[in-house]
């Protein structure tokens, strides 16, 4: 994995309502099988990210958000059943990977069962709920009707008014007929319009009820493909989940990387930490042995890393590189390796310390231009790339928390 920077100038979605249940479910479980993988990321990067999104499901399940954790478990099975043995290099993945992988694999299927399950069941009581709202307005509507036209009728029971006679003639000896209406038990009052309001009876398709314990419902077009693995739903801004970043992070960081900042060499970071009430909580700094030089950074024996991440439950939510001696940019080399962070994780950041402008720029690639555009480049090393549209932007889903902590761990020593 390498950083570096060139030096140069910096889905229509449909939501998914209550539907009939198994129409429901079956749409939920479509949507989880639309994975595709992509060739230029190497299988044991899938591999890593198969570990991560089975934590984030089991978060997810925890939590009772039961049709989030539905979809990673189905994206991982669709992954590791069907697709990955596609990737023209997966006789490269180990065979530890393999086995850990077929473990979790054996752990996942009777889980996702289950939960299909609940999740029936939950729909089945929902849709349930919606018909007998829906029965309920229907008798009202036809209570309110009933009740108009027996108001016309009694309308056209009672008498005309008698005009007045401004005629008649004070000699004259004839008394002007009054004409009483015959009395009445009831009294009748008129209401300014006689049309009911018609309660606006929502289609079985658009209504939507809250689950029970579920914080969101996941919108998205069924016939789209999810734009990431580690995340349940169609991410696209500003859908994407918070990244909380603890204050106390940049600070940390540049005094582990002082001594390479003074000999203007970079020092980069994997920013790992957990999910929690759908907000990706960065928790940890992990600093690997790595080489640099003044516009690059490579980092060695990652297995640390992964082992670390492995025994601690962590995910993968970013990284941090410094730039010794330029602004805060994303470089051309930077952005490809963005690429595959944000490949994997909509949310997935981009931190670039300058201490020397003192500056900390959060970033992202451009969800509709900048990551496609950089998916599909075939270049290596510095290169140029056009600057409009712009390939990456500022990662507004990011937000600092003086309150958060951080831990770090320098796997250098």
């Amino acid at each position: 994995m390498n950083f570096g920077r060139d030096g140069s100038a910096p889905q229509t979605s449909s939501d998914l309502g209550v539907m009939e249940p198994h129409s429901r479910l079956k749409a939920l479980s479509d949507y989880g099988n639309a994975v595709d993988i992509d060739y230029n990321i190497p299988p044991r990067r899938y591999f890593r990210s198969g570990l991560e999104m089975v934590r984030m499901a089991n978060v997810y399940l925890d939590e009772g958000s039961l049709e989030n954790a539905f979809i990673l478990y189905m994206k991982f099975m669709t992954l590791f059943i069907e697709k990955i043995r596609q990737h023209p290099d997966f006789k490269t993945v180990s065979v530890a990977d393999r086995a850990i992988n077929a473990q979790k694999l054996r752990e996942v299927l009777p889980r996702a069962e289950k939960l299909k399950s609940r999740l029936l069941e939950q729909y089945t009581k929902e849709y349930q709920r919606y018909l007998e709202d829906k029965r309920r307005s229907e008798e009202k509507e036809r209570e309110l009707e009933r009740k108009r036209r027996e108001s016309e009728e009694k309308k056209k029971l009672l008498p005309p008014k008698v005009a007045e006679n401004s005629e008649i003639n004070t000699g004259d000896l004839i008394s002007p007929v009054i004409l009483v209406p015959p009395p009445s038990t009831d009294a009748i009052s008129y209401p300014e319009s006689l049309e009911p309001v018609k309660p606006q009876i929502p289609k079985p398709d658009t209504l939507e009820l809250p689950a029970p314990g579920v914080p969101s419902r996941p919108s998205f077009d069924r016939s789209a493909k999810p734009l990431s693995l580690l995340s349940p739903s169609i991410h696209s801004k500003p859908g994407l989940r918070d990244v909380v970043i603890p204050s106390k992070l940049m600070g940390k960081f540049m005094a582990l990387a002082q001594r390479n900042t003074e000999r203007n060499v970079e020092t980069c970071g994997i920013l790992a930490g957990k999910l929690e009430q759908n907000q990706l909580i960065i928790t940890h700094l992990l600093v690997p042995k790595q080489t640099g030089t003044p516009d690059s950074c490579t980092t060695q024996n990652e297995e640390e890393i992964f082992d670390y991440q492995d025994q601690h439950d962590l995910i993968t939510l970013g990284w941090i590189h410094t730039h010794p001696s330029q602004t805060a940019f994303l470089s051309s080399v930077d952005l490809h390796t963005h690429c595959s962070y944000q490949r994997m994780m909509p949310e997935a950041l981009a931190i670039v310390c300058a201490p020397r402008y003192n500056e900390n720029g959060f970033f992202m690639l451009t969800p509709n231009y900048g990551l496609d555009f950089i998916a599909n480049c075939r270049q290596t090393g510095f290169h140029p790339h056009p600057t409009e549209p712009p390939l990456f932007t500022t990662a507004e889903h990011s937000r600092l928390d003086n309150r958060a902590c951080i831990e770090v761990v320098d796997l250098r020593r």
